[in-house]
């Protein structure tokens, strides 16, 4: 099973981190001898050997001259770039709101042919009516504090939402119970969320399982994750997604959305789940 949606992030840093300091001992270079080359203090070497800090683009070059390693610092610069890219701040990523992040996954979304998703917060964006993403994507902005384009990302989320109708796509969805009665918007435009669940639920490229409250769990609660093909999964945090295409660990969250799925229910049992939660709203 998965252990932390950060792993695949970290385990990156720490390799980057390992090659520099190898480079820095077959140098023959103490850590107080690198970090005078560079003219820097010697904890700043030491937190970037120890991957505390992230080192820049500029500290590589600084780094590898200071060892005679010239020619290795575009393969490091590339590795820490690409370490840097798995674990992105959701503040980094809504710096000028939310609507260019749903414009710039439309080519993901479009050439995956086989989505899993596992939703244990909200319900999954593509699934997701105009009135309950602006519910939500209004909470985020605010949270978040970042600049407010609700209306332009909900235009750009239902747009890539397309996928759900178009081209060639296989979805197979698995909510949480509770996640049908969290309020993200008010009670009427919930329950018109969830009967719009229900007829998307009808599509035949559509798989859709609710995992019950009392299911016997056999795989914990897990952050919301989104698997797209066998190549990446993207892992929801509070602060950061993390982008996860390292083969093993994609396996483990495909493994885990297999235990999962032995949880759910679907058919007319989901349906009355749903039933239920609409009635919820409504009341």
């Amino acid at each position: 099973m998965p252990e932390s949606p950060l792993s695949t992030a970290q385990a990156a840093r720490a390799a980057l981190a390992t090659r520099l300091d190898r480079m820095r001992r077959d140098a023959g270079l103490t850590g107080q001898d690198l970090a005078a080359r560079c003219g820097w203090n010697k904890s700043k070497a030491s937190r970037i050997a120890r991957a505390r800090t992230a080192p820049s683009d500029s500290d590589i070059r600084a780094w590898c001259a200071a060892c005679g390693a010239e020619g290795q610092a575009a393969d490091l610069i590339a590795a820490s770039r690409t370490a840097e890219s798995m674990y992105v701040q959701w503040r980094e990523i809504h710096r000028d709101g939310m609507r260019r992040v749903h414009e710039s996954t439309v080519p993901l979304y479009e050439r995956t042919t086989h989505f899993r998703v596992y939703a244990s917060n909200v319900l999954p964006g593509m699934l997701q009516t105009a009135e309950y993403a602006t519910g939500l994507l209004s909470s985020i902005t605010t949270f978040q504090g970042t600049p407010d384009d609700v209306a332009e990302a909900v235009r750009a989320r239902m747009a890539r939402s397309r996928v759900v109708h178009e081209g060639n796509h296989r979805f197979a969805l698995l909510i949480e119970e509770a996640v049908l009665h969290y309020r993200v918007c008010d009670g009427p435009n919930l329950a018109a969320q969830l009967r719009h669940l229900r007829e998307v639920m009808a599509r035949q490229n559509v798989s859709l399982g609710i995992i019950p409250f009392g299911a016997r769990r056999t795989v914990w609660p897990l952050e919301a994750f989104y698997a797209f093909d066998d190549a990446q999964v993207a892992v929801e945090t509070l602060t950061a997604e993390v982008n996860i295409t390292e083969p093993g660990e994609v396996r483990s969250y495909l493994r885990a959305f297999v235990e999962l799925s032995r949880m759910a229910v679907h058919g007319a049992p989901a349906r009355d789940l749903m039933a239920k939660a609409v009635k919820a709203a409504l009341s």
